[in-house]
């Protein structure tokens, strides 16, 4: 996948943790997946965020916890949109809420903290200066974000509204499409549709941007929540490495349609899955 830089509207873009100790954070992602970090907060700054880059490419980044928010790590998902403030109202209109109100970040862009109608909260980027994450599907950087969510059809009907997706079914699965993203990527991988039949992908996977995951009946303390997929090159190898640097492995690495994977926990508590691509594996989706 060539270098990012910048996405359509309604495409995911960017992803951050925020952690009660960023300094423990930054240590763990730098030995997990070689991240190199720049705190780019202004000298005196109460906070901290340290933007993670791969070959010199933002992919990723760790901070503090906001003021004022419960101190649980976790990793955000953020989705790329022409404005923050004309999302806000469409959020509001669609039975969401505004967690937070958009906010300039330095020269940074515009954001803004929203939760769907379930209570999955999700970041959006009017960007500025920051362009999203620059590579991507490679080792160490985002390959995915999921809903988990438990009402499907309310979700469909709120992102539908919010950013225009549709979905796409998928073996047994389901996806979040943005009719036209397949176009876009095909500018800079003009193979890109010819590459997803070869490999046994359905009409219309090229606009996947995001998936669907119902949370299981066995799970009732599970709240809706947006998920991160990092991409690995060796699933089992991450997880031991993650354990080493006092990560927990929460699923150990299995067998998935399309992927080797494992659910950790960074030391502090943030989820992240971590996901190996395997072609081989696309007959467990049958």
């Amino acid at each position: 996948m060539p270098d990012r830089s910048g996405y359509i509207p309604g495409v995911p873009c960017w992803v951050d943790t925020n952690e009660p100790d960023p300094a423990t954070g930054v240590d763990f992602y730098r030995g997990l997946f070689g991240w190199e970090f720049e705190d780019v907060m202004p000298s005196g700054s109460a906070g901290r965020y340290c933007i993670a880059r791969l070959r010199g490419r933002d992919v990723a980044a760790v901070g503090s916890i906001p003021e004022d928010a419960p101190p649980v790590a976790m990793w955000n998902s953020y989705i790329w949109v022409e404005s923050a403030d004309a999302t806000a109202a469409k959020v509001r209109d669609a039975g969401g809420s505004v967690v937070m109100d958009p906010f300039d970040v330095m020269d940074a862009g515009r954001m803004a903290v929203f939760a769907d109608p379930e209570g999955a909260a999700f970041r959006v980027c009017q960007a500025k200066g920051h362009r999203g994450a620059q590579i991507v599907n490679e080792h160490g950087s985002l390959t995915f974000n999921g809903l988990n969510t438990r009402e499907v059809p309310s979700a469909q009907t709120f992102y539908g509204s919010v950013f225009g997706w549709t979905t796409l079914a998928v073996d047994s699965a389901e996806m979040w499409t943005l009719p036209g993203y397949g176009d876009d990527l095909e500018r800079d991988n003009p193979d890109l549709r010819k590459l997803v039949a070869e490999l046994g992908g359905p009409p219309g996977f090229e606009d996947v941007v995001a998936s669907i995951n119902p949370i299981p009946d066995d799970q009732p303390d599970t709240p809706a929540h947006w998920s991160v997929t990092f991409a690995v090159d060796d699933a089992d190898a991450t997880a031991a490495r993650a354990t080493e640097l006092g990560g927990n492995v929460v699923v150990p690495p299995f067998d998935a349609p399309w992927s080797r994977l494992t659910i950790i926990d960074d030391p502090q508590g943030a989820t992240f899955i971590a996901s190996k691509f395997v072609a081989d594996n696309k007959d467990l989706a049958s």
